[in-house]
């Protein structure tokens, strides 16, 4: 797929130039991509201008579902193959792959059933008067996706857009670009008109710093680093536009000592283990409570060394790392907590044979973990859980509370009060109540607080997010 997809049509890069696409499993190449730049984002922002002034902006909300629900069908239609591409791109197990194919087609069905549910408001004024609140598209949106769950991120920060009638420029990472070129030209079957989505795939200094900083760009989506979001929100800002910015997690466990540990045990694994731990919303720190922490971090130690790191195609429970530089991101952290002298509760396995070049790195359970310390505060970004302890609920909220994110948090207790209380009490996007992520919730709107990020995707949230309100005042005595 060495080509980007503009204005309906495959096109190479103005320059020419390629990318290597790496097969994680393995290290090796097995495909190239367009290398866009400036350029090729001004053609693309172009052509998304071209269908606000044409077919696209005259349709009705209702025409819009229908298109959006009709890719979601044909994303279903090909599930196999959407789901070996995710896979080999990522390196994420196949049934992983398979599932965020499922969810990237709940997105458009979503959207394309709320796209005309969107109802404007009349407010109550003075005398002779008439005033009306509208929801208008916003304009050309432009998605910076992140490697992680590129299908999914698609269908979580695209497909909303459409559903409010804006044309969409979509910027991949260059880690994982084949889903979301496949996903565009499934829309063009579907019917979505030329130029309502455009890919452009390249270097996020050199393609996606040009597509925040556009002039032709009226809203920015954001998904990744910290560092790398500020300065998105820099680049926008210069011409004024506003951004949402999901910048990553350090999402909390809380297990006190009434809860019900044999329903947490599975759900506390697999939220660290998903996506062999490269997930903003991984539940990566498990703070358990003094009178059941022998006991349980027992069971957890038992169970996380039964986590098995293998091939994608054969399906375990993690497969490889995205590229060497989050390897060694990874592998640095795990190293820096050994010298530290935390101790390891508990190890997983690495299968047997696997590719010398492949990006495999052995998942860790550390504990406990003070509450300064890096483990404890930093986003690992990979199969590594650190254990905390805590005497009383104070004590829980507090840690909970006491890293720079505020993302995603879960608590595990039978009181009903105190699940009230402590849920209320944590800074997070979400809070989960004896249960954990709720199966990926399409429609529950997510974001975070603090150095999570600001504004709202997923839910009837981001129609707002993607969306303009105009008052209209009109004088009738």
């Amino acid at each position: 797929m060495n080509q980007l997809f503009i204005n309906g049509n495959w096109t190479p890069a103005e320059s020419g130039q390629s990318l290597d696409v790496i097969d994680p499993a393995t290290g090796e190449v097995f495909a190239t991509i367009a290398r866009g730049a400036g350029v090729d984002v001004d053609r693309a922002v172009i052509a998304a201008q071209g269908a606000l002034q044409g077919d696209w902006s005259r349709m009705t909300a209702t025409e819009r579902g229908r298109i959006l629900s009709r890719i979601g069908e044909l994303v279903l239609a090909n599930i196999d193959e959407l789901a070996q591409l995710e896979s080999r791109d990522t390196g994420k197990p196949i049934s992983t792959a398979r599932n965020d194919i499922q969810v990237l087609a709940r997105y458009f069905e979503f959207y394309g059933g709320a796209a005309d549910k969107v109802h404007g408001e009349v407010i109550p004024f003075l005398h002779g008067y008439q005033a009306l609140m509208s929801r208008e598209p916003l304009g050309v949106t432009a998605h910076i996706i992140p490697w992680n769950y590129p299908a999914q991120m698609v269908g979580r920060s695209v497909a909303p857009a459409l559903a409010m009638g804006n044309a969409a420029v979509l910027k991949p990472s260059e880690d994982a670009c084949l889903t979301p070129l496949r996903i565009a030209a499934l829309a063009a079957e579907a019917g979505l008109p030329a130029g309502a989505m455009n890919v452009v795939t390249g270097l996020g200094e050199e393609a996606g710093a040009a597509l925040a900083a556009h002039p032709g760009i009226a809203f920015v989506t954001f998904t990744g680093s910290n560092e790398v979001g500020t300065l998105v929100q820099a680049a926008a800002a210069r011409n004024h536009v506003k951004v949402a910015l999901e910048l990553g997690g350090k999402s909390p466990q809380v297990v006190f000592d009434d809860a019900d540990l044999d329903r947490a045990l599975p759900i506390i694994i697999k939220a660290i283990a998903q996506n062999a731990g490269q997930t903003c919303a991984a539940g990566s720190r498990l703070l358990l409570q003094d009178g059941i922490y022998e006991k349980f971090v027992a069971k957890v130690a038992d169970a996380f060394g039964g986590i098995r790191v293998g091939l994608p195609a054969n399906d375990r429970d993690c497969g490889p790392l995205i590229n060497l530089s989050q390897l060694e991101r990874v592998k640095g952290y795990i190293e820096r907590a050994k010298r530290d002298g935390i101790p390891v509760l508990a190890e997983g396995r690495l299968d047997a044979n696997l590719p010398e070049g492949g990006y495999y790195v052995t998942p860790v359970l550390f504990g406990p973990v003070a509450a300064d310390n890096a483990l404890a505060n930093e986003e690992v970004f990979g199969p590594v859980l650190s254990v905390q302890r805590f005497s009383d609920e104070a004590e829980a909220i507090a840690l909970a509370n006491g890293t720079p994110y505020g993302l995603v948090a879960a608590v595990w207790t039978e009181n009903g009060a105190r699940q009230v209380r402590v849920a209320k009490a944590i800074r997070a996007g979400q809070v989960f109540v004896n249960c954990y992520g709720a199966g990926g919730g399409v429609e529950l709107p997510f974001g975070g607080v603090k150095g999570s990020g600001h504004g709202r995707e997923k839910g009837l949230l981001a129609l707002e997010e993607m969306s303009s309100p105009k008052t209209i005042v009109q004088y009738h005595a």
